[in-house]
């Protein structure tokens, strides 16, 4: 009977913590509007993290500001500017690269789920000590 009811007590243990777990991280996973319009980004799994492409570009180009030469005339559409985000400890936040197309710079990045249609992105440089960002808006 002990036995039994500390398996249960184990089990019951064992559901709160995942369902804690999982509830943590909101979905950030969707497409996203950055709020100049200018751009739409989808939000996706890969692998254990989450990641970011263009998707849309108002004024479409290539990736002229890419550090690496070979990749000057690739177009930008496609191309993965949120990179390998994992959750952090704090809540509906993630953290992993940012590439900004507008300098060819990778960043730190985080991105925060601030409500079910807002997304914030910071870039930081200096461990995190500056950043600037954006807050995105789901796309309806």
């Amino acid at each position: 009977m002990l036995k039994t009811i500390l398996s249960s007590a184990l089990l019951a243990g064992a559901i709160i913590t995942a369902s804690a777990t999982m509830s943590l991280a909101g979905d950030a996973k969707g497409d996203w509007v950055r709020p100049n319009g200018a751009s739409k980004i989808r939000i996706s799994s890969c692998g254990s993290s989450l990641c970011g492409k263009l998707i849309w570009l108002r004024e479409p180009r290539n990736d002229t500001r890419n550090p690496d030469a070979a990749k000057r005339d690739r177009p930008l559409l496609g191309v993965q500017i949120v990179q390998a985000m994992k959750p952090t400890d704090k809540e509906n936040q993630w953290k992993g690269k940012v590439y900004n197309a507008e300098d060819g710079k990778t960043y730190t990045g985080f991105i925060e789920l601030t409500s079910a249609n807002a997304l914030k992105l910071e870039g930081c440089v200096m461990g995190g000590l500056i950043c600037k960002g954006e807050t995105w808006k789901r796309e309806q």
